[in-house]
């Protein structure tokens, strides 16, 4: 899998492709895969709550040229943006990103993934991702979130 090497943008909140001189980078690991799963905004369920008080239950346009019926793109991260700093909030940003990175398993690509997240200062959530490859072999990488109350 070769895709093109991303990073999370200096303002915490978009993507920046990275150059190599010229040419754009490419990467064959899964953190670019990753990044996309954790950082677009998944399609809120209907029982969520919108942190802004709309009804915009946003959503990636890539649902629309996905496999399976039902399957989704990214995380709802995006719902925590003004949530408290709490333990029950950093519980579920691991329960989002364990959902949004779930594909790797139901695509044959892991056998498990793990997330963990803490709050590591004020509004700045640290999770580490945690992903057995399906041969074997692991991957893991450290991403950041940063909450509106930073």
């Amino acid at each position: 899998m070769t895709d093109l090497a991303l990073t999370f943008g200096s303002n915490g909140r978009d993507f920046d492709v990275i150059q190599q001189g010229a040419d754009l980078a490419t990467e064959d690991g899964l953190r670019s895969a990753v990044l996309v799963s954790l950082f677009t905004d998944r399609r809120a369920a209907e029982d969520d709550a919108m942190p802004d008080g709309t009804d915009d239950r946003r959503g990636s346009w890539q649902d629309s040229y996905l496999d399976r019926q039902n399957d989704r793109q990214g995380s709802r991260l995006w719902l925590l943006a003004r949530a408290k700093q709490t333990d029950e909030t950093a519980t579920r940003a691991r329960e989002y990103a364990e959902e949004a990175i779930a594909w790797l398993i139901e695509d044959g690509i892991a056998t498990a993934v793990q997330v963990t997240a803490e709050w590591i200062r004020r509004g700045l959530l640290q999770m580490r991702i945690r992903i057995t490859l399906a041969d074997g072999s692991p991957f893991s990488d450290v991403f950041t979130y940063a909450t509106e109350t930073a």
